[in-house]
């Protein structure tokens, strides 16, 4: 049982911005919930309390679920005698001019404007929500932000020191298995030396010590790596600051069993040593063997 858990309530005007700010708690790592009926919330608190494993919560609650008014405001005082639970609401805003223009982009009804005037619909919720707004932790309006930058604002505020919101996937793959789908950048390592013809060197994989070291000990290996490597340090800053949160790296040779997985190894070691989270994966590192079984 955990003994705190951290709770953000995202709320607010229609149209303001609720999705991009769910998708910015998604990617700090908080379990993420859309258009949660606030009756639930409580219960669904102490099962997450039970559980013990999730400590970052963010609810979207909205004009979308009934009775959204009363029933918010008693639950967060419900919420708020537990104890254990550190409650934050971040309430979304917008001016009316905005409001409209933005539903008029997307063609998109009010949801209390159903057979009436989009500003009409507006008028109406801002009445409803105006003491919840009074009542926020946190109130950020959007009406002159993109989205980039009210993400950016979110992270700015809520982010904690222990949070990674970027991280690189690297992946070694062969090419006669095809690419990797997902793949931001792909490297082809091909043009090294393979240890494949070397007869003790073709069952193993890069991750043996004799095969990284037959792969390394190329001058054209280390004129590869220190060019990519660098590259990549260049690089890597700039997809941070337009806000992705994480970059796929797939190095390839024939197989995706020696060359690729040497590289890849070595390649993570660094960026990890640069203090980057990183995920390394080798996709068909055992292709081969599989091959051979089956045959």
């Amino acid at each position: 049982m955990v003994e705190s858990l951290h709770l953000v309530i995202i709320t607010g005007m229609s149209g303001a911005g609720k999705t991009v700010a769910i998708q910015s708690f998604e990617d700090m790592g908080y379990f993420c919930v859309d258009n949660m009926p606030p009756g639930l919330i409580p219960k669904f608190w102490e099962l997450i309390r039970e559980s013990g494993k999730i400590t970052k919560i963010a609810l979207v609650v909205d004009l979308r679920s009934r009775s959204f008014f009363e029933e918010i405001r008693n639950m967060l005082i419900e919420i708020d005698n537990t104890g254990f639970i550190d409650t934050t609401t971040l309430f979304l805003d917008c001016s009316d001019e905005e409001l409209v223009s933005r539903y008029k982009e997307t063609r998109r009804t009010h949801p209390l404007a159903m057979d009436g005037m989009v500003s009409e619909g507006i008028r109406k919720e801002r009445a409803i929500l105006e003491d919840l707004r009074a009542e926020a932790s946190l109130v950020i309006d959007t009406t002159n932000l993109t989205p980039r930058q009210l993400r950016e604002k979110i992270i700015e505020e809520f982010k904690q020191q222990d949070d990674v919101s970027f991280h690189v996937e690297m992946v070694s793959f062969g090419f006669k298995y095809g690419l990797p789908i997902d793949a931001d950048i792909v490297m082809d390592v091909r043009f090294l030396p393979n240890p494949h013809y070397i007869p003790e060197l073709r069952p193993q994989t890069g991750l043996d010590k004799p095969v990284y070291d037959y792969v390394m000990s190329f001058q054209e290996t280390e004129d590869f790596y220190r060019t990519f490597t660098a590259l990549l340090k260049n690089i890597l800053p700039g997809y941070i600051k337009e806000g992705k949160t994480s970059l796929t790296i797939a190095i390839g040779c024939t197989g995706g069993q020696h060359r690729s997985v040497a590289l890849t190894e070595r390649v993570g070691k660094l960026l990890k040593e640069e203090n980057y989270k990183v995920n390394i994966t080798h996709r068909d590192k055992d292709k081969r063997k599989e091959t051979v079984n089956r045959s």
